[in-house]
């Protein structure tokens, strides 16, 4: 039996009328959608999975115990040498016997000058403050990452009720053609060619489900988890407009603040090196020949003479104003892209709206008029098919404005650190 026979009892139970509140309520925020039995998983739940499950965790608290050790080294004095000199030992004449010989035991100590441990530990505690951020940035690109992912799911499953509110609509016109061949009111091909659009939507419908079956995997692969879960299609279909208020400084900021504290630390680490660091040192002389004991002391200076360090501390000053340049740059470029953002999330908002309250409402109203007075034999079946295209046209649009508005969101999110409590690692500070 054809296809479109078989249709008959589903046409009975899904008439034109059916099927526009049923695109309605799928295309209307605060719509009940078909809920599936396992449990929802909201974004924020599947944002916090993603941040305890992140395998790098591990790597970055190794690099900042790192940064942390190397802070409490840097602060650690020079140690001090222990010397002996035997002179005297052996040679010719008075000096061939061992009982000539002095022998001094000296203990040596270079004094640091001019803050160079302070300028060398503060240089380490700024590095230990850059690692930690670029930590937190790579996990808020990894956190901005799933929020994309999550709209991409969510985005599949409104793709698939389009297919399948295609489908029922393509089921439905089967069967009143179905109805019309039967009385010979419309030719045989009409009917061959409402089942091949029927087995078409089929298809389509099957593989948006595979899609959103994959989404949904893809997204599990962030925690390493299993797909069995549903997604909450409200969340999806309900937004509002963003406002460009004074959007707080994020970790981006904040590393590159540290990055100049860092260039700053280190400039004085150079100027410092313009200091010399003399050498003390004293100690006890023995003297063979009678067995004596004096007090030796000196010390040494070196001459600031040809290395004064000066391209060491002007190649320190230009990188940290090449830090500088940065952060302004930096600064302008986030405004920049912060308004931008914000401006297309109101006009996909915008237009997310006026699809569901203007073009759809009309969109159905057309299905509906077209199916009656096909019915009655006022329209042809090409008629019916443009009207319920232009229906499924408008809710893909839809759809489609909806997926860049939450993806334009995960974009600002990331820019304005709104996941940022979510990024902190903690790591103990041995000793």
């Amino acid at each position: 039996m054809p296809l479109f026979y078989r249709s008959r009892a589903l046409a009975r139970l899904a008439p034109a009328s059916h099927l526009a509140a049923l695109v309605l309520a799928l295309s209307t925020p605060g719509a009940v959608m078909a809920q599936a039995k396992a449990p929802h998983l909201g974004m924020s739940e599947a944002i916090a999975r993603t941040a305890a499950f992140d395998p790098s965790i591990a790597g970055a608290q190794a690099r900042i115990a790192a940064a942390r050790a190397g802070a409490r080294q840097a602060d650690v004095r020079l140690n001090p040498v222990l010397g002996v000199e035997v002179e005297n030992f052996a040679g010719s004449g008075p000096y061939s016997m061992l009982d000539r010989s002095e022998t001094t035991a000296s203990y040596q100590q270079t004094l640091e000058r001019g803050g160079k441990r302070a300028a060398r530990v503060g240089v380490a505690a700024a590095e230990v403050e850059v690692t930690r951020l670029r930590a937190e940035v790579r996990r808020l690109d990894l956190l901005r990452d799933v929020q994309v992912a999550y709209a991409e799911a969510l985005t599949a499953e409104a793709e698939l009720l389009v297919a399948e509110a295609r489908l029922l609509a393509t089921h439905s016109s089967q069967a009143d053609i179905a109805r019309r061949v039967r009385s010979a009111r419309d030719p045989l091909f009409a009917g061959s060619r409402a089942e091949t659009l029927t087995v078409q939507a089929e298809i389509a419908r099957d593989q948006a489900r595979q899609t959103a079956a994959n989404a949904r995997a893809e997204l599990a692969r962030y925690w390493g988890g299993s797909d069995d879960f549903s997604l909450d299609l409200e969340t999806f279909f309900q937004v509002k407009g963003a406002k460009l208020a004074d959007f707080q400084e994020g970790p981006d900021q904040a590393l590159l603040i540290a990055s100049r504290e860092l260039a700053e630390a280190r400039v004085r680490v150079e100027r410092t090196k313009k200091v010399a660091d003399p050498t003390l040192r004293a100690g006890l002389r023995y003297f063979g020949d009678g067995s004596d004991v004096a007090l030796v002391f000196g010390g040494t200076l070196p001459l600031q003479i040809h290395d004064t360090n000066k391209a060491g501390v002007e190649q320190a000053l230009a990188e940290r104003n090449a830090t500088e340049a940065d952060l302004a740059e930096a600064k302008l470029l986030r405004e920049r892209e912060i308004a931008r953002l914000v401006a297309r999330l109101n006009a996909s908002a915008s237009e997310s709206e006026r699809i569901r309250a203007e073009v759809i409402p009309h969109a159905i109203r057309t299905v509906d008029l077209v199916r009656d007075g096909f019915n009655r034999g006022g329209f042809q079946y090409i008629d019916v098919t443009e009207a319920e295209r232009a229906l499924a046209d408008a809710r893909e649009r839809r759809v489609l404005v909806l997926r860049q508005f939450h993806k334009d969101q995960a974009a600002l999110d990331r820019l304005t650190g709104r996941h940022a409590a979510l990024t902190s690692i903690s790591t103990s500070e041995g000793r």
